[in-house]
């Protein structure tokens, strides 16, 4: 009966408005105290910063650092510009180039607000201006802007590390063929939509010649640059992810100030201090998080979870569809880094038990938090969208994503069912 009631307490306590932090430390300080008496009160400080006490841990700022930073200059619109130079004589080559940029943003950044936010601004515009349909504008911005979370350098990756101890540097290998196929796939949607109805993207009458798609290059060669350093670092074995993740802020950085000349010294202490803020905000969830999840292990909720489901003779397969399902409602609802931290301590032992690889478990994790960070009521890159560009309303964005987040699904279904595409990588390194 305790956990109902830790449960209910939970759900309560964000039901008020109460921070998620804030909610996950008191309902598990809670239960802990229900289980243990006063002795809650030295298992809680243990929980938090234990789980805090992580050097996986120090690759979370420093890639959100490196992100801001890169943020800062041009890049997202030369992304965006090379992209439309190279992928022209396609219909619907904007809407393309728009999931491509994201794509390779997201390869710098690891946070999906930052790409929706650097892409958005510029090719939603562009798109409108050129009669490109509302819809397909918006969907293929705001869908594809969540691909920063599944290329590496992935920020949930680095959570889901944390948490599980599986390698952060298997799961970085690990998201690449995941991202280049949902990637391929919202670009094939976006090519037969607009075959199907041409009127959703007429076509380019603009012509670029070899010279001016290779010179489109020129303002995306550092940063291309940087981020085969920082991966390249990782997969050869030279640095860990968060040597790796130092690297690449500091690249970053003198790429904001020495190349685009972008970056004043009021900048460079808004970036600071933006990066403190969600760093802080993060590890603040995950350390709450796991005074909730120590709770739930002291009472046993995943064994006693796992032993039930198994024992239902259910197949393996209909466990693990469940599974997915139930994480996609609970992204309506939770933001990802919560979802990670709090599911991921109860299922995984699920997961495991059912014989699959907790490496693979990560990857379709962050894959079905692809579709969370585009359905409402809490998909913030809905409202990422809506605030750079403000002539489209967050009714028409969310109905704009939604054929987009079939496609997400539909993806997650073939991660899902066929575990050895997303673990062939990861074995060959």
């Amino acid at each position: 009966m305790d956990p109902v009631l830790v449960l209910i307490a939970l759900i309560g306590l964000i039901a008020f408005g109460v921070p998620i932090f804030l909610a996950l430390g008191l309902s598990g300080l809670l239960g802990l105290y229900m289980a243990r008496g006063p002795l809650a009160f030295f298992f809680a400080p243990s929980s938090l910063f234990g789980q805090l006490n992580a050097f996986e841990l120090i690759a979370l700022p420093l890639f959100i650092l490196m992100g801001n930073f890169l943020g800062a200059t041009p890049v997202g619109s030369s992304l965006f510009t090379a992209a439309v130079r190279w992928l022209n004589w396609l219909r619907g080559s904007l809407a393309i180039s728009s999931v491509g940029a994201s794509a390779m943003f997201g390869a710098v950044s690891g946070v999906s607000l930052a790409g929706v936010a650097a892409v958005g601004s510029i090719a939603v515009p562009q798109m409108l201006a050129r009669g490109y349909s509302r819809s397909l504008a918006a969907g293929s911005v705001v869908s594809a802007g969540a691909l920063a979370m599944l290329i590496p350098p992935s920020v949930p990756f680095i959570i889901y590390g944390a948490v599980s101890s599986v390698s952060v540097a298997d799961l970085f290998i690990g998201g690449i063929v995941p991202g280049i196929v949902l990637a391929l796939a919202l670009s094939l949607f976006i090519y037969i939509r607009v075959r199907l109805n041409p009127a959703e993207a007429p076509a380019s009458e603009e012509r670029f010649t070899w010279r001016e798609r290779w010179a489109s290059l020129a303002n995306i060669w550092h940063a291309a640059l940087l981020v085969v350093a920082v991966l390249g670092s990782i997969y050869s074995g030279l640095a860990t992810p968060s040597e790796a993740a130092g690297i690449g802020a500091a690249g970053a950085f003198l790429i904001a100030t020495l190349v685009f000349r972008s970056l004043s010294w009021r900048k460079f202490l808004e970036i600071l201090a933006t990066t403190a803020r969600i760093s802080g905000a993060i590890l603040l969830i995950i350390g709450c998080a796991k005074i909730f999840g120590d709770y739930l292990n002291m009472v046993r909720v995943p064994q006693l979870l796992t032993e039930a489901l198994t024992s239902t003779g259910l197949p393996a397969w209909a466990i693990l569809l469940a599974v997915m399902l139930l994480l996609i409602l609970l992204g309506m609802i939770v933001d990802a880094v919560s979802l990670i931290v709090v599911t991921t301590p109860v299922l995984l032992p699920l997961v495991t038990a059912l014989g699959y690889d907790p490496l693979w478990f990560g990857i379709v994790m962050v894959l079905n938090l692809e579709i969370a960070v585009v359905t409402p009521p809490v998909g913030l890159n809905l409202y990422a969208l809506r605030g750079v560009c403000p002539e489209l309303s967050v009714e028409e964005i969310i109905k704009s994503s939604l054929p987009f987040v079939a496609v997400q699904f539909l993806v997650l279904m073939l991660f899902v069912f066929f575990p050895s595409l997303s673990l062939w990588l990861p074995g060959l390194m």
